[in-house]
């Protein structure tokens, strides 16, 4: 994991708050027909609408925050859904806690 790109992902609000709705999507997210929010993740779609940004500068964001580790991707058919990599992040807070 690269820090400084960590830092500079974290650096961008809108990338803060897709991790921050990712932390409980049941509670920001409507259900998916079939795919279980926790276990599998959010559509690129409704983290689009929810940011009200255009699909592509949604999925630079979420590439970005992939890049550096903080969400993982799962691809089901045409449809891509996201979450958080939590083990990544708690690692992240120690890191911070060690280092700064």
């Amino acid at each position: 994991m690269n820090k400084i790109n960590v830092f500079k992902s974290l650096s961008n609000e809108s990338r803060l708050q897709i991790l921050d709705w990712l932390k409980d999507p049941e509670l920001y997210f409507n259900p998916q027909e079939g795919i279980d929010l926790v276990e599998v993740g959010v559509c690129v779609s409704q983290i689009t609408d929810k940011l009200n940004m255009t699909q592509s500068t949604t999925s630079q964001y979420l590439s970005m925050l992939q890049q550096v580790g903080l969400i993982k991707s799962k691809r089901i058919g045409k449809w891509t859904y996201y979450k958080r990599d939590e083990e990544a992040i708690k690692n992240l807070g120690k890191c911070i806690q060690q280092n700064l």
